[in-house]
């Protein structure tokens, strides 16, 4: 079994870092996904037999590592997805984007339709039939000349697919090593880490953050001078 890196748990839920490259959930490839791992690691420490509940609350996409928090009772499930649907569940990224960015931080806001066939997204215009509205704010927190690369902190206020993908890359600056969008760094892993999470603890009601870094290896290197990044 893969190691599981867990950042923090009680009785009402647990808050793990995904690795790249796994699904949140079972897909249609049949590779091994968190939702199972997490559910494998609760099983094997408190010896539990039968089967054990956890509640997926919300998804990243399989490229995509960092935080994400699952629920260990249907309560927990019910309150946080609640969160979620009232947007009081806080999402911040890290990304590593082609070019220079006009300006040091700013929001952006599109329609974004998606395509099921291609599994891809598109930005479209307002009144677009099934369009829906995709809004996040941004920090550039390094731009690296040599490189021809940004560093970005991204807020979502929305949680369209592949939002910040298509978002940025709509507006040529795309995410490094992300194909799928015309991301430079071919063959690269796609550069973009759920950084943190802020919600209202489901039975406590205290607002919690966790934290989560990519190791700074590879491209996510540039992150080595940036100060203020929570671990």
């Amino acid at each position: 079994m893969q190691q599981l890196k867990t950042v923090f748990e009680d009785n009402h839920i647990i808050v793990v870092e995904k690795p790249v490259n796994i699904p949140s959930q079972g897909d249609k490839t049949g590779d091994i996904d968190l939702l199972t791992l997490v559910k494998q690691y609760i099983k094997e420490k408190y010896q539990k037999s039968g089967n054990v509940y956890i509640g997926l609350i919300h998804r990243l996409d399989r490229p995509v590592g960092g935080v994400m928090v699952f629920a260990k009772t249907s309560k927990a499930a019910g309150r946080l997805s609640n969160q979620v649907r009232e947007r009081q569940f806080q999402k911040t990224y890290l990304t590593i984007v082609n070019g220079k960015m006009e300006q040091q931080q700013g929001t952006l806001e599109d329609y974004l339709l998606k395509d099921e066939r291609n599994n891809k997204s598109k930005v479209v215009k307002e009144g677009t039939k099934n369009s829906k509205l995709a809004v996040l704010d941004y920090e550039v927190l390094k731009y690296d000349e040599q490189l021809n690369l940004s560093v970005l902190k991204v807020y979502l206020h929305t949680g369209r697919h592949h939002q910040i993908r298509v978002q940025l890359s709509s507006r040529n600056h795309s995410i490094y090593g992300d194909q799928k969008y015309g991301g430079r760094g071919h063959g690269k892993q796609l550069t973009l880490w759920a950084y943190e999470l802020k919600m209202i603890h489901p039975i406590s009601n205290e607002e919690i953050a966790f934290y989560s870094l990519p190791e700074k290896i590879g491209s996510w290197k540039i992150l080595e001078d940036i100060q203020g990044l929570e671990k």
